[in-house]
Order: structure tokens, then C-alpha cells, then sequence
């Protein structure tokens, strides 16, 4: 039986993943969560198998939750499940330490699937990341400036470009403004930007906002 904790702050994805899972063999849901805190709690108290996990929730979030919950158990499995489809926001989750990543518009038998392989040891992931992941290694490498940013930054520029402003995203970080502005200051630097147009405008050229230009 692969055990699982389910964490995603939208009641009614939380729902459609137990209605997936109660129809798979061998798959049983001990937990579900709908913070960053409730996952940290959760992987503390409980012993489980796999998490599937939302990038972006509430409190801890994204790559820094990720880290958390593998600094916490290093052998739990992590299976991101995300909105985002650029191949930026898979390539980071592998490297902080996710064993898959599956976008919410896959079709339901592969999120069954990813779990069973992530479970018995294996990974989960697009041929387009295996690619980036595998470049990304390569000695000497010319990696575009966005991967250059830590991922509090990255995560601050996706905020950003999604049209949060700086108060907006240190709310929901649970950072302070000074601390936000400061990253934003620093990503711009690093991506050669200087106004907000512009950042959007970098971030349809990459493929990092759900457009391309």
C-alpha cells in the first residue's frame, strides 16, 4: 500500500485528487493539508509515503517547502502537482528535491502513475526536463540570467509578472516589504531589466508567464 498526504489550498482540487486516488489500487490517502505549516505538521507527526504537492499555497510554499520537508525526511517522496507548466518551475522543484513533477491539466491516470513510479524509487518528469536538467550539468553551460536567480527570487518574479505588487506578495510570503523589495531590486539587476514593462516583457520572451512573444 503506498500511503499518501495530499496538500493543495483549493478544497475542490483536494476532492478531485481523493476521487483519482479511491479508484487505484493500492493507493491510500492518510492526510491532506491546505497550508505550507499544515504539510511541515504532517510530515512530522505522520509516516507516509508520497506527497503530492501544490507549489503555490499559503505560508511555506514552493521550493522552500519542498527543501523543508526533504531537510525533515530525506527518503519521503515528492510529487509536485502545479499549475505552471513552463519547464523552469519542474527543473528547480527536481533540483530542490521533488522525485516528480505533473502538471494539474494531466489526465488522471497519470497522476496514478507518477505516484506508483516515485513510490518504487524512479522519477517522474517531461523529456523537456530531463534535457534542461541534463544541460544544466554540462561543464561550462550558458545558462539565460533567470536561472540565476536564488528561488526566493524566481518566485518573487513570478509574482510580480502575475501582477502581485510588492506588498501583495510580502502578505502572502510572509516576508517583509523591505525584504521583497530588496529581491526585486536584486532580480532585475540580475535580468537587466529596470521597470516593471520590462520584466513582463522578459518573461514572454522566456516562456515564463503562459505567453511567448
Amino acid at each position: 500500500m503506498i500511503r499518501l498526504v495530499i496538500a493543495d489550498d483549493h478544497a475542490i482540487v483536494r476532492e478531485g485528487l481523493k476521487r483519482i486516488v479511491a479508484e487505484a489500487p493500492a493507493l491510500q490517502i492518510e492526510a491532506e493539508a491546505s497550508d505550507g505549516n499544515e504539510v511541515v505538521r504532517l510530515v512530522r507527526e505522520r509516516d507516509f509515503d508520497v506527497l503530492v504537492l501544490d507549489l503555490s499555497m499559503p505560508g511555506r510554499s514552493g521550493m522552500e517547502l519542498i527543501k523543508l520537508v526533504k531537510s525533515e525526511k530525506p527518503k519521503l517522496r515528492v510529487l509536485v502537482l502545479s499549475m505552471h507548466q513552463e519547464t523552469q518551475y519542474a527543473v528547480r522543484a527536481i533540483k530542490s528535491g521533488a522525485s516528480g513533477y505533473l502538471t494539474k491539466e494531466s489526465a488522471p491516470e497519470l497522476l496514478v502513475q507518477a505516484i506508483q513510479k516515485i513510490a518504487s524509487g524512479g522519477a517522474y518528469i517531461s523529456a523537456e526536463v530531463a534535457e534542461q536538467l541534463a544541460l544544466g550539468a554540462m561543464p561550462g553551460s550558458d545558462k539565460p540570467p533567470h536561472e540565476t536567480l536564488s528561488d526566493r527570487e524566481f518566485e518573487v518574479f513570478r509574482l510580480l509578472v502575475a501582477g502581485s505588487s510588492v506588498t501583495e506578495i510580502a502578505t502572502g510570503l510572509k516576508l517583509s516589504v523591505k525584504t521583497v523589495s530588496t529581491h526585486k531590486s536584486n532580480l532585475m539587476s540580475k535580468l537587466g531589466v529596470s521597470n516593471q514593462s520590462d520584466l513582463v516583457r522578459y518573461a514572454m520572451r522566456h516562456g515564463l508567464s503562459g505567453y511567448e512573444v
